[in-house]
């Protein structure tokens, strides 16, 4: 049984929250060959301090000297096993009616995401009824 790639949820994160989506819906909607459908990972540099340790209580300490790495850190979001986030309906030009998405942090910080990052005008509506929008680059 074959299933549809873009029917499958993504999430977006960005400074104070995410936004989850079918992928599909935000390829509609950022585009598709944005780069917040396709994430990069980040280069992370960590440095540790020299410090003293002790193995067994009671025991001498030894010094353990200073170095640093580097890692590659893939965008996150903290989840469970349970849908996270507080349901929002979004719509924007060209939209084929009003798609689902869930929205983790305050839907002040998906306004400024989608003033940043959307080539077209959005609106969303939350749970209550309260109208957001439109925002848009």
């Amino acid at each position: 049984m074959a299933t549809d790639p873009d029917a499958k949820d993504l999430s977006v994160n960005y400074p104070g929250g995410s936004l989850t989506m079918s992928v599909g819906a935000l390829k509609d909607l950022f585009g598709a060959d944005a780069p917040i459908v396709t994430p990069v990972p980040e280069t992370k540099q960590v440095t540790v301090k020299s410090h003293s340790r002790v193995r067994v209580i009671g025991a001498p300490a030894s010094t353990v000297s200073g170095f640093s790495y580097e890692f590659t850190q893939w965008p996150t979001s903290q989840a469970n096993n349970a849908a996270s986030g507080d349901v929002v309906l979004l719509s924007w030009e060209g939209s084929d009616g009003q798609w689902t998405g869930r929205v983790t942090g305050s839907l002040s910080a998906l306004g400024i995401f989608l003033v940043a990052n959307s080539p077209k005008p959005v609106v969303f509506r939350s749970e209550r009824g309260t109208k957001y929008g439109p925002f848009s680059q």
